[in-house]
């Protein structure tokens, strides 16, 4: 299904309930026994600890979004419905996210981009509004719902951006369709089995890789801002550059009915993206150029020596003053070394 930007549905939030702000509740007696000028010093009483409130509140802005030209099409494949932004001329751009996103983080870029570039800009499984099936998490059948959705819009080959478990995806798609893939910029995430991944893994701020199980979703349950909190707090050099109307958004995406445990899902993959990882490496390296983008404050010019490991022409640009959230965290200087990769043939 294809339609405008502008008419794409997502999730009903209802605004906030100011009358809980409130203390107990007045009856109002009979006319009788209540004058109008009572009332109208009630009224005023009223109106203005709304004002105070109000004023009280911060103020949020709404996250970018997309360029108005950019439609929406759902695309059904392998037992998913992949939610899928559209936009722009030129050669084809694919971008990926990762958790803690959907595809809306990459409306900066996008709106870049589409000058000179096609656009394609999907949800993962499990993510956004995308669908929720049980099944299909690993990082190679999740390349193969990108592939698949290029094949529904009839896109041969494209250059690919990614970040984050979006990076897993990228790699299970470059390695299995490598000539549909010219150049591959790759942000701030390992790859599960590749390099020190087993290292990488002992750190304790990645505890939350192996955070999943029933409990687990009955814990978070309700919880999923204090939960993602958690991951935009300590994975950044500034937390206060992931604003309140970033947090918001994306709080309520994964507070959708099934949202988390698709989420976990994600992580629960990644034993199964290792040793297909290790496989796909091991048949040879990625020869179409990679730049490999890490936060000074996260990965580092460690992403580089990570992608060397399966790709042979690899160049590293590290993101001053920065933590894993480039996109968030530092737009402008991402944005520039992307376009610059890009545009380079």
């Amino acid at each position: 299904m294809t339609r405008s930007i502008e008419d794409r549905e997502g999730p009903h939030f209802p605004s906030s309930n100011y009358g809980a702000h409130f203390g107990p509740s007045y009856r109002i007696e009979s006319s009788h026994a209540f004058s109008k000028r009572n009332i109208a010093s009630a009224f005023g009483v009223l109106v203005a600890a709304l004002a105070l409130l109000t004023s009280s509140l911060p103020a949020i802005a709404d996250i970018q979004p997309f360029p108005p030209a950019f439609r929406i099409e759902d695309i059904d494949i392998n037992g998913a419905t992949i939610h899928v932004r559209v936009g722009g001329q030129g050669p084809t751009v694919i971008l990926l996210h990762g958790f803690g996103d959907t595809g809306d983080m990459w409306a900066p870029l996008a709106a870049a981009l589409a000058n000179d570039h096609t656009v394609v800009v999907p949800d993962l499984r499990g993510m956004g509004l995308s669908s929720h099936p049980e099944g299909g998490y690993d990082k190679k059948s999740q390349a193969r719902d990108i592939a698949s959705v290029l094949d529904k819009l009839h896109i041969q080959k494209g250059e690919l951006v990614t970040h984050d478990i979006g990076n897993m995806v990228g790699y299970a798609l470059a390695a299995q369709y490598p000539d549909r893939i010219a150049r591959w910029v790759v942000m701030d995430a390992p790859l599960p089995g590749i390099g020190p991944w087993d290292e990488i893994i002992r750190s304790p701020a990645l505890w939350h890789f192996n955070f999943r199980g029933p409990d687990v979703e009955r814990l978070v349950e309700g919880r999923e801002r204090i939960y993602l909190d958690r991951f935009w707090n300590e994975l950044s050099a500034n937390p206060n550059a992931i604003d309140e109307a970033t947090r918001q958004h994306y709080a309520k995406f994964y507070g959708l009915p099934a949202a988390m445990h698709s989420a976990f899902n994600q992580f629960a993959a990644f034993q199964q993206d290792a040793i297909d990882n290790k496989a796909m490496a091991a048949s040879g390296k990625l020869t179409m150029p990679v730049l490999a983008i890490g936060a000074d404050k996260s990965f580092g010019a460690g992403m580089a020596d990570d992608l060397r490991f399966v790709a042979s022409d690899v160049t590293s640009v590290v993101i001053p003053n920065s933590g894993h959230w480039l996109m968030e965290e530092q737009p402008a200087a991402t944005i520039a070394a992307i376009q610059t990769f890009l545009d380079k043939k």
